[in-house]
């Protein structure tokens, strides 16, 4: 490891030897550090990203086609200035709301209960949430969404970005989102 090497070239003087100052070798300690830390670099990994897989499906043949039901449906489309707008059921009977988006855990908690109270706690009539982010949303307010759906346990969920109603193009035009 470390050596200390002194030097004998001290010379007696008056009856006193002069000391001289050990000089310390820590080459074999650098080295140590050097293979340590290559050691850790190579065998630690970095920070993997967590990421929500989404995978869009492909059209469906009009005739494959099912509806959502109407009574476990809630809908969700993004606007501008971190507002959304939610509604269950069709568009047809909508009672739509505008919320911001930090405030839709609270709605879609709500809702997943009322769905649940409605087909007696059954777990094969889960709620199934359709996410439409509009033009103007931010990608933050998407990607809040999905988390939601994560937190909330939501079973299924969509996401239509290509479908919008024109009842609910009008609402978020008179809503300024």
């Amino acid at each position: 490891m470390a050596t200390l090497n002194e030097s004998q070239s001290g010379k007696a003087a008056k009856g006193r030897t002069k000391k001289t100052t050990p000089r310390v070798d820590l080459t074999a300690m650098v080295d140590l550090m050097f293979l340590l830390t290559t050691f850790f670099m190579l065998t630690t990994t970095l920070s993997q990203l967590n990421a929500a897989d989404i995978a869009k499906p492909i059209k469906p043949d009009i005739d494959d086609f099912a509806p959502f039901p109407e009574s476990r449906t809630m809908t969700i489309v993004l606007g501008n200035n971190n507002k959304a707008v939610s509604y269950m059921g069709t568009i047809e009977k909508a009672n739509m709301k505008v919320m911001p988006v930090a405030d839709l855990q609270k709605e879609i908690l709500a809702n997943k209960l009322l769905v649940a109270a409605t087909h007696q706690h059954n777990p094969a009539k889960h709620m199934i949430v359709i996410i439409k982010p509009g033009k103007m949303a931010l990608f933050q307010n998407f990607v809040d969404v999905v988390d939601e759906m994560k937190i909330a346990d939501i079973k299924s969920y969509s996401i239509d970005d290509n479908h919008f109603a024109e009842k609910e193009l009008s609402f978020m035009k008179t809503n300024d989102l």
